[in-house]
């Protein structure tokens, strides 16, 4: 299988990065399960020669991120949702893809707004969000720095 160049996503090709897709059935009770697969994703096995060690405080903010993509596909998807994590040496990557075409866009904050938060949350604590067009659906990935402050 050969590289693709827009997956490349944290480090490039030649990285040491490990990653995993899930299926969810796109019900409300996948949110739970996805929330559930990213930690143990990232908490990982001691033999699971992963690249760096996660603090808890990114598995947290990871699980959040996870929590709004999923929910907002549950909602406005019909059908299944793919989950796939990506941990690399710098970062971890989230991407939800499911079937309904239209591009979220995050609302102008307003305090007195009842819900509808998701995408401004993952703005927040993400370093990077994009959305792309596929064939059928989208693909909404945030990217979460392991060290947000690097020192110089």
């Amino acid at each position: 299988m050969g590289a693709d160049p827009e997956r490349e996503g944290c480090q490039g090709p030649d990285s040491a990065a490990v990653e995993e897709t899930i299926a969810l059935s796109g019900d409300g009770s996948c949110i739970a399960e996805a929330r559930h697969r990213t930690a143990a994703f990232l908490i990982g096995d001691a033999a699971d020669n992963r690249p760096t060690k996660v603090a808890g405080r990114i598995v947290g903010l990871a699980q959040l991120v996870v929590s709004e993509l999923v929910t907002n596909a549950c909602k406005h998807a019909p059908g299944p949702i793919r989950l796939r994590l990506r941990l690399a040496d710098e970062a971890v990557e989230v991407e939800v893809w499911d079937s309904h075409p239209v591009i979220p866009t995050a609302r102008q904050a307003d305090p007195y707004r009842v819900g509808q938060h998701g995408l401004e949350i993952v703005k927040a604590v993400a370093a990077d969000l994009t959305v792309m067009p596929e064939g059928v659906g989208k693909r909404v990935t945030a990217r979460l720095l392991l060290d947000p402050h690097p020192s110089a």
